[in-house]
């Protein structure tokens, strides 16, 4: 695979500034109310009020854990399996680029992770809340689906507080910088997902440091 490129795309402090039209970070899990999108008009003739959008919320832990230099998650908020997550589980990123990392090599505190996939719902937005207060980053875009890749930004959590991301907002999940963390989720319970393999269609990973 040596045609496959890697875009790195800058590393930045969450704040609500910087989130700004992406989302917001969270003081209290339970106080954040998820936004539900009503179900799109298919011609001229509106969706009746108060329809199209009673799908309501799901809550459930957002697991995430190093296994050598593989990163994995687990979202058990939802049962939904699709050729990203046949089982159960997500590959959500690497701390080296595959074709150059040895098999053995572990790496839980990684210098720089790359992604090779990225998301969003059209339905609701999306809250990822740690339990642990380990420091986490969250690759972001605004929406739209002619997405290129330094769209991106890196967002750096302390981990005291959650992040809140609107519907349609590009991401993939979350990323602890040391070990195993686990995030309580809560999102739309349609979970409706539209997604991009950047390498298929970019011929190139995104990866970001970890810190500054």
């Amino acid at each position: 695979m040596s045609s496959i490129s890697k875009t790195e795309i800058p590393l930045i402090e969450a704040t609500n500034k910087s989130l700004k039209g992406y989302g917001y970070l969270v003081d209290n899990f339970d106080k954040c109310e998820i936004e539900i999108v009503t179900w799109p008009k298919q011609g001229w003739r509106n969706i009746e009020e108060g329809t199209g959008n009673e799908g309501g919320t799901t809550e459930g832990p957002f697991e995430t854990w190093w296994e050598k230099n593989i990163l994995y998650g687990k979202n058990n908020a939802v049962e939904h399996k699709s050729e990203y997550d046949k089982e159960g589980k997500y590959l959500l990123g690497y701390s080296s680029v595959p074709e150059d990392s040895k098999k053995k090599l572990i790496t839980k505190d990684p210098k720089q992770i790359y992604i090779w996939h990225v998301n969003y719902h059209p339905d609701g937005g999306q809250l990822f809340f740690p339990e642990d207060n380990k420091p986490f980053i969250s690759p972001l875009a605004l929406p739209g689906d002619d997405i290129q890749l330094n769209n991106f930004k890196a967002f750096y959590f302390q981990g005291s507080q959650g992040l809140y991301i609107h519907p349609n907002i590009w991401h993939e999940g979350v990323f602890p910088t040391k070990g195993r963390a686990t995030f309580k989720g809560k999102q739309g319970k349609v979970h409706a997902r539209v997604s991009i393999d950047l390498l298929k269609e970019f011929k190139s990973y995104i990866y970001f440091k970890t810190s500054t």
